[in-house]
């Protein structure tokens, strides 16, 4: 009498381990004189269904609950894009995805050949899709990746240019990265809180004060929710043709008591790495596209980049110049982790022709720390301290062709009166006293008005 198969899947206990079940499977399997999947004992199940929208594609996630093939079909009149996930079920509700602003006008599920489950995605752009699967780490299971990028993509946020800057008086260019995001929450703090979304507000404040300073040009690498591979970052600023790559970060430690920010360069060799601390920091960083999800052939591409390039060693000594000034004004504002700026091999700074920082605000795995990280005038007072590090290198060493270069070579700084700017407010980011300011101007009041121009005084 042939074995029930369905009856021996529903005796087995529940306690009864996954793996001890299926060799038990199997070994049934093979005294019956038959070959049968073991795959078939368990469905995956798609526990939950999240989505993003970038500015150049939406990103769909299904978490599994074991790993499952699929396979996907793209129909058009009308546009739909349709994955297929053998033996598989769906165990979560597709009614709350946030669709606004992005190609998919629905998305609708079935059951086709009595196990597989098919997602169906009614499109009301064309798109480009790339899916694959993430199998688990430390923070998640298995994952189906689905990402639908815009055929007509939006085209890239590049520096304005003023008439200044066509006469050889450009804007130094400042990338400024947000760590993590989307998927990748980054660290956690207590209560939920999310490292992504400090570091996105502390990377809008410090744009915000660049963005004041005339000669300086800030743009943000992440400008919302979502997750950019470590490769890509170093991209959009190469894109960029910026002066400066600075990326944002609160991670966590080990130890709750960790405490301290600290400011972060490249090490082109394990040798390189400054502490114990040091390269445990950047191994949590680099894992940032296992939990972001990035194919692994892409990340296999990314960790064969060689570090040999000696265009490299310019750009890591003004790396070194450049964070040892923002460490300076960090210390003034907050307790540091460290006293010098320290070496790892960080995936994201691997640049060779950008100076390129990680700055680590603090440890959000500290419950004091994380307070601080979160209060708006603390996150105000970080920004300034790595906008005045930033400020004073380049008005020190202003690249060519720029407005601070041709500054430094007619020996005037100018400065166009904003809403909201003060003399006080002004002369602690030019370096300078208020006295020089009225003095180097004719002021005899502190009185100034919106689109006055003032020279700056030399330091």
């Amino acid at each position: 009498m042939p074995l029930n198969w369905k009856q021996v899947v529903s005796e087995i206990p529940a306690s009864v381990p996954l793996r001890a079940a299926r060799a038990l499977l199997t070994t049934l399997a093979v005294i019956a004189g038959v070959l049968v999947s073991v795959s078939t004992a368990s469905a995956a199940d798609v526990d939950a269904v999240r989505l993003w929208r970038a500015p150049d594609h939406t990103r769909v996630v299904l978490d599994l609950s074991d790993a499952a093939e699929f396979s996907t079909l793209s129909l058009d009149n009308p546009e739909r894009f349709v994955v297929d996930l053998s033996q598989s079920r769906l165990s979560t509700s597709l009614s709350a995805l946030p669709l606004e602003g992005t190609p998919i006008s629905r998305v609708r599920s079935g059951i086709r050949q009595g196990t597989d489950l098919r997602l169906v995605f009614d499109l009301i752009a064309s798109v480009r899709t790339s899916v694959f699967l993430l199998p688990p780490n430390d923070t998640t299971g298995h994952r189906v990746v689905i990402d639908l990028f815009d055929k007509t993509p939006t085209a890239e946020t590049k520096p304005v240019l003023s008439v200044e800057s066509l006469e050889g008086r450009r804007d130094i260019v400042i990338a400024i990265d947000p760590g993590h995001g989307g998927e990748d929450p980054g660290a956690l703090g207590p209560g939920g809180l999310r490292e992504k979304t400090v570091v996105l507000q502390i990377a809008r404040r410090l744009e915000n004060q660049l963005a004041k300073i005339p000669g300086f040009k800030p743009m943000l690498v992440r400008t919302g929710d979502y997750y950019v591979s470590l490769k890509n970052r170093r991209d959009k600023a190469r894109a960029l043709e910026a002066d400066l790559f600075v990326s944002i970060h609160a991670d966590a430690f080990r130890e709750k008591s960790a405490h301290g920010a600290s400011v972060y360069m490249l090490s082109t060799s394990s040798r390189g790495t400054t502490s114990d601390a040091a390269r445990y920091i950047a191994d949590s960083e680099n894992s940032a596209d296992l939990i972001g999800g990035v194919e692994l052939n892409e990340m296999d591409r990314d960790l064969a980049l060689t570090l040999t390039d000696l265009s490299m060693d310019k750009s890591l000594d003004a790396s070194h110049e450049l964070g040892e000034l923002i460490l300076e004004q960090i210390g003034g504002v907050a307790r540091l982790h460290k006293q010098k700026v320290e070496r790892a091999g960080f995936a994201v700074l691997r640049s060779p022709d950008v100076p390129s920082l990680l700055i680590e605000t603090g440890f959000i795995s500290n419950p004091r720390e994380a307070k601080r990280l979160t209060a708006p005038e603390y996150q105000d007072k970080l920004a300034s301290a790595i906008r005045r590090g930033i400020q004073s290198w380049f008005v020190r060493k202003p690249p060519p062709g720029t407005l601070l270069a041709w500054q430094r070579k007619h020996g005037r700084r100018e400065v166009t009166i904003s809403p909201g700017d003060t003399l006080s407010e002004i002369a602690e980011r030019y370096g300078v006293t208020v006295a020089s300011i009225k003095t180097n101007n004719g002021l005899s009041r502190d009185v100034i008005y919106v689109g006055q121009t003032l020279v700056i005084p030399e330091a």
